[in-house]
């Protein structure tokens, strides 16, 4: 067994985390570059937590400037083992309605601009998204939400789009209607990719605002309108995540999915034509595979 430490990257309107013991600030250095802010660390409810605010404080990063290879590397670097991602999205069904929350269990990635592996030459990996949320951990996500209240749905594709401008009506109705996705965001790849890559479980909590611009009854997104259901699904989210040490436990076995052996067949090159300067950059992502 190993110990919990929950890390949660916290989206718009959140950014810190009710009733952390010993909670402090620090600084994490990492070789790709600087986290998008510092990490707040403490307990709750004797479990380890960690929360970085994925804009960083005041909000600074757009969602294609977000270092997100840096933020995954730092949480796994302090011992994370269990990374909750909370984020704003919009709607593309009926049901799931402005205030509600999705349980995100697949991803269709539209980010074009992101550096989105921790592997390269000198050092090639391959790892399976093909189910790129933990099923364990989103469970409990899932039994946090209904506890607290929350109108929650679990399962729904999340569409990652570039950003920063919202949708045309045309793309809104090509996702919605032919695509079939259930959400919109900006950020959540390629968090997701490069937590699989890093051996930690990931879920992700999709905080509905708002239609997108498809439903014929809202017109186009409202940015006002979003900032103040945004405002409550904070709230909520606080909330969920407090229940969150109670339901994952202070110790942990394997995953039953296998996402923190995720890299056991994935890297391709050999020992001898690795590049060391890449593999140095690798030690607290790929360590355990590679200093094997």
């Amino acid at each position: 067994m190993t110990q919990t430490m929950i890390g949660v990257i916290g989206g718009s309107g959140i950014y810190d985390i009710d009733g952390l013991e010993n909670a402090a600030w620090q600084s994490v250095e990492s070789p790709w570059g600087a986290p998008s802010d510092q990490i707040l660390t403490g307990t709750l409810d004797g479990v380890k937590m960690a929360f970085l605010p994925r804009h960083g404080r005041g909000h600074v990063h757009t969602p294609t400037s977000v270092p997100y290879r840096a933020n995954i590397d730092a949480l796994k670097r302090i011992g994370v083992t269990d990374v909750i991602s909370v984020s704003a999205c919009g709607s593309f069904r009926e049901n799931m309605a402005p205030g509600d929350f999705v349980i995100v269990d697949q991803f269709i990635d539209r980010t074009i601009a992101r550096k989105k592996t921790f592997f390269g030459t000198g050092c090639v990996g391959h790892v399976s998204v093909a189910h790129p949320t933990c099923p364990r951990l989103s469970d409990a996500c899932e039994t946090a939400a209904r506890t607290t209240g929350i109108n929650v749905h679990r399962g729904g594709t999340y569409l990652a789009m570039e950003g920063p401008q919202f949708s045309t009506l045309a793309e809104s109705k090509m996702y919605r209607e032919q695509w079939g996705a259930d959400v919109i965001g900006m950020t959540n790849m390629p968090e997701a990719k490069l937590a699989r890559e890093a051996e930690l479980c990931y879920a992700s909590i999709a905080m509905i605002t708002d239609y997108d611009s498809w439903h014929p009854d809202h017109g186009e997104v409202d940015v006002t309108r979003i900032i103040a259901t945004l405002t409550a699904n904070a709230a909520h989210a606080r909330t969920l995540v407090a229940q969150l040490p109670a339901l994952l436990g202070a110790q942990r076995d394997l995953c039953p999915h296998g996402c923190d052996r995720a890299l056991e067949y994935a890297i391709m090159t050999a020992p001898e034509a690795r590049d060391p300067a890449l593999v140095a950059k690798l030690d607290a992502v790929a360590g355990r595979v590679l200093n094997t």
